[in-house]
């Protein structure tokens, strides 16, 4: 332990003697650190923000949708007591009924059709919808005489956006005179997306929601696991076919995951582009190092001709360019903390989030052991050749 810590004080007392000679070196380390971990940070929060794009529109990984199909409709009841026995049985506790409609609603300046998704509570688990305003349906909600809306920042806007405690009503047009309550406002999905709205499904049907009734049964689709989903796929699947003999039963996969990962091209990519920074960097920092070797013969010689063992020769220069690659290592972490977590790159790479993930503690790691790493192997070779160094060497230098 003491030669080791002597070796680490040695070696900055060189740096101090040297930091001239080795400043631009370090600054070359410092930059490719930060680019190598700017890199890796802003891939991560690229993927967050695709993944929470992808969850919105095709649900997490693993959401499985239902169907059934065949040369009528199957009956509406038994298609639901089947929807049911299937989420008692496997224990579903995400799952959501999906049914696109067209309803007008009256806002101040006159009737607006709108798309209105009706839906069940556990729609927005399985979406990952954040709710800026108010909140998600509950599951008593349902039970509303007046019916609960969740409605879009366009709604939200058209509808003169009053205040969602004491004054949330919306009226929808159409035949029957019904007062909806809206009770949260969630992000549009892209600039200039028209107005659309969430109902829930019983509220829907006795509000008169236009399309609601007569247009079959939607969709249906619920959240499992990733390694539950095969299993599940083939058993209900099996179950539905037992249930409605003569008709095909279609069960499958439906979030962004249901290819494989989508996000593996983009981390190999980001791997080769963090792998390219670092070679970079480990060539300039080599360079610097041999040249400073070289001017350093006369004092080796002289510190060999004092007793100075192989292996302390060996281990000084080595750790003299670890060192200067680990304090160049943390500012270059530091300088991609800032870059990453700067709002304005945040908003451009994941424009999606509402909440942008902390800074990659993997990817500060990386930084600072690929850092360190880079000293080694330009310290190595140096410090071999320093090692061959004799006493005359430094008499004839």
């Amino acid at each position: 332990m003491t030669g080791i810590i002597s070796a680490l004080v040695e070696a900055w007392q060189e740096l101090r003697i040297n930091k001239t000679r080795i400043l631009l070196a370090l600054l070359g380390v410092a930059l490719s650190v930060a680019a190598l971990t700017s890199v890796v940070g802003l891939g991560n929060l690229a993927r967050e923000g695709f993944k929470a794009a992808s969850e919105r529109n095709g649900g997490r990984s693993a959401t499985l949708g239902i169907g059934v199909y065949g040369p009528t409709q199957p009956d509406p009841q038994k298609l639901e007591d089947a929807y049911r026995g299937i989420i008692d049985r496997y224990g579903i506790a995400h799952y959501t009924h999906v049914t696109q409609a067209q309803q007008g609603f009256q806002f101040p300046r006159g009737v607006q059709q709108v798309q209105l998704q009706v839906v069940d509570p556990g729609y927005g688990v399985i979406h990952r919808l954040e709710v800026s305003q108010g909140s998600w349906f509950a599951a008593d909600d349902e039970k509303r005489l007046a019916p609960a809306l969740v409605v879009s920042e366009a709604f939200y806007d058209a509808a003169g956006r009053p205040n969602l405690v004491t004054n949330p009503t919306v009226k929808l047009a159409g035949g029957r005179a019904t007062t909806a309550v809206m009770i949260g406002v969630v992000p549009d999905l892209y600039p200039e997306m028209p107005p659309s709205a969430y109902m829930l499904t019983g509220a829907a049907e006795r509000a008169g929601a236009a399309g609601i009734g007569g247009a079959g049964p939607g969709q249906f689709k619920f959240w499992v696991q990733d390694g539950q989903a095969e299993t599940l796929k083939a058993a209900v699947t099996s179950d539905l076919q037992r249930q409605f003999p003569g008709m095909q039963a279609q069960v499958d996969r439906m979030d962004y995951a249901s290819q494989g990962d989508p996000f593996a091209t983009v981390e190999l990519a980001v791997g080769g582009i963090a792998g390219l920074v670092l070679l970079l960097g480990a060539v300039g920092m080599l360079n610097i190092s041999m040249v400073t070797v070289r001017y350093r013969v006369r004092e080796i010689g002289i510190r060999r001709s004092f007793g100075a063992t192989s292996r302390r020769i060996f281990l000084g220069v080595m750790m003299e360019s670890v060192v200067a690659t680990a304090v160049a290592g943390i500012v270059g972490v530091m300088l991609s903390v800032a870059v990453v977590k700067n709002p304005w790159i945040q908003s451009k790479i994941a424009p999606g989030l509402t909440e942008y993930p902390a800074f990659p503690v993997e990817a500060a790691m990386l930084g600072l052991g690929s850092a360190v790493l880079v000293g080694a192997l330009a310290g190595a070779i140096p410090a071999l050749v320093a090692v061959r160094i004799k006493v005359i060497d430094a008499i004839r230098f």
